[in-house]
């Protein structure tokens, strides 16, 4: 791992942001920690850091503030609510904004730190839990460059690879480009081993002989199977995938351009999330052919 000397504080410990905080302590980064929970702030992979009670208590001291929260909302109490994070971050500071939001809210939230000296990046992450864990995720950046090379560091112990598109919000843009192939693949999973079940293929056979050809897809790799069992252990929630789908289905708009494909996978996503499964992995789209069996 990359040594880093800064001192952090991460908001967020959920699904991502935990493992993501455990890694930086691994790397003997000193840490400071907060969730809306708390409970994840006693994670024994976290032992030795600081527990923080608010955003505000989290920000006081650090080089790097962390951020991996779940919505625009959520971003904009945490930086900018009752005992938010912005009035306790020094000047020089950064804030590293992982999560996945609006453009225009990355946008808004960079020009109000600007006014108090503090720089911000957008810089959403894909890689699913798996990635989080590994510290193998895949970092989308839009910021400065000067910024991003302060906050580097910190990315290269929670990301193996780091992409820069330009300004702030343009790391949000390439998530939404992200998300849309998502849905797509994952989808298309779904239909794929619904329809071999159906014939009473060898699936898992099948998926062997498929998933190194032109149809291979990480998605293939890695989630066949679940669909197959019938088991949806949680890497990225499908309610989140729902909230980012919203999120590029109004890029789209912006430019006036229609995504038939994904806006087909955000109405199945809703009816599985109005019969209960929001809180299940993506992959749990499969479900929705027990609906029509």
């Amino acid at each position: 791992m990359t040594r880093c000397d800064l001192r952090v504080g991460v908001i967020g410990l959920g699904a991502l942001g935990l493992p993501m905080a455990a890694n930086l302590k691994r790397a003997d980064v000193p840490l400071r920690v907060h969730t809306r929970s708390r409970s994840a702030e006693r994670d024994p992979s976290l032992q030795g850091s600081i527990a923080c009670a608010t955003p505000a208590e989290v920000a006081q001291g650090v080089d790097v503030l962390l951020i991996c929260v779940s919505d625009n909302a959520a971003v904009e109490a945490v930086l900018f609510g009752a005992n938010g994070a912005s009035d306790h971050l020094e000047a020089g500071s950064i804030v590293v904004d992982c999560s996945t939001i609006a453009p225009a809210t990355a946008i808004a939230s960079a020009q109000r730190l600007a006014r108090q000296g503090i720089d911000y990046v957008d810089a959403p992450v894909t890689g699913g839990t798996e990635g989080a864990k590994a510290g193998s995720l895949t970092v989308l950046v839009g910021g400065e460059p000067a910024a991003l090379e302060r906050a580097r560091p910190v990315l290269e112990i929670i990301g193996s690879s780091i992409h820069h598109f330009g300004p702030v919000g343009r790391g949000q843009q390439v998530k939404a480009v992200n998300q849309v192939l998502v849905a797509g693949s994952y989808a298309a999973v779904a239909e794929a081993m619904a329809l071999g079940q159906r014939l009473d293929l060898p699936m898992e056979a099948v998926v062997n002989a498929l998933k190194g050809g032109a149809a291979g897809s990480w998605a293939l790799s890695h989630r066949a199977h679940s669909m197959l069992m019938a088991e949806y252990p949680l890497g990225f929630r499908m309610s989140l995938h729902h909230k980012d789908l919203g999120i590029a289905l109004d890029a789209a708009g912006d430019v006036n351009l229609d995504l038939p494909v994904t806006q087909l996978v955000a109405n199945l996503e809703n009816n599985l999330m109005e019969r209960g499964h929001g809180d299940e992995d993506v992959s749990a789209l499969h479900r929705h052919f027990d609906a029509i069996s």
